[in-house]
C-alpha cells in the first residue's frame, strides 16, 4: 500500500486544464518528461524519478455536505493525487510533492488543500490566504524555501459540516 496525498482544488479550471498545467509545471521542475501528457495524467498517471504516481481526477459533490476546512465550507472540483511509491525515497517524494504543489498554486486559481488521506492538512489556501501546517517535520526549512510568500504557519483541520 502506498502513501496517498491529495491536492484538492476548488477552481474554475476543468480537469483537463489542471492536467495540462500539472504536466507543464512538472516538466519545468524536471519531475516528468514529455511522455506525461494531459491524457496520461487524467488516466493512469505519470511517475516521477522518485516513484510518485501523480494523476488528476474530478471531484463530485458529497451528498451529506462539503467538509469544513479551517471552519469554512470547501467544495473541491478537481483533485491531484500523489501516490508515493513504497520502495522509493519517501522524503524525496514528499519534497517533490511540495515543490510541485507550490508551483501549481501559483498557476491555478481558487481554494486548495494538500492533505494526507483526509487526516492531516499540510497546507490550505482559502480566500487567497495560504496557511502551512505548524508541524516543522512537514515543513523543514528547505521545503519552506520552495513556497513563495506570503503565508502563515497555522494548523488547519478538516471537520464535518454541522
Amino acid at each position: 500500500m502506498s502513501l496517498s496525498y491529495s491536492l484538492e482544488l476548488a477552481t474554475p479550471l476543468s480537469v483537463d486544464e489542471v492536467a495540462r498545467t500539472l504536466g507543464e509545471t512538472a516538466r519545468s521542475l524536471r519531475l516528468f518528461d514529455a511522455s506525461a501528457t494531459p491524457e496520461l495524467l487524467v488516466g493512469d498517471g505519470a511517475v516521477t524519478a522518485y516513484g510518485t504516481t501523480t494523476y488528476v481526477t474530478p471531484m463530485t459533490p458529497i451528498p451529506w455536505g462539503d467538509p469544513l476546512v479551517g471552519g469554512r465550507a470547501f467544495s473541491p472540483t478537481v483533485s491531484v493525487s500523489f501516490d508515493l511509491g513504497k520502495d522509493g525515497d519517501i522524503v524525496g517524494q514528499q519534497d517533490d510533492m511540495t515543490r510541485l504543489t507550490a508551483e501549481l498554486l501559483a498557476r491555478i486559481p481558487g481554494d486548495a488543500v494538500l492533505h494526507f488521506q483526509s487526516e492531516e492538512v499540510w497546507l490550505a489556501r482559502l480566500d487567497g490566504e495560504l496557511s502551512l501546517s505548524e508541524r516543522s517535520e512537514l515543513w523543514p526549512p528547505h521545503r519552506l524555501a520552495a513556497v513563495p510568500g506570503p503565508y502563515r504557519r497555522q494548523t488547519v483541520e478538516f471537520s464535518d459540516p454541522e
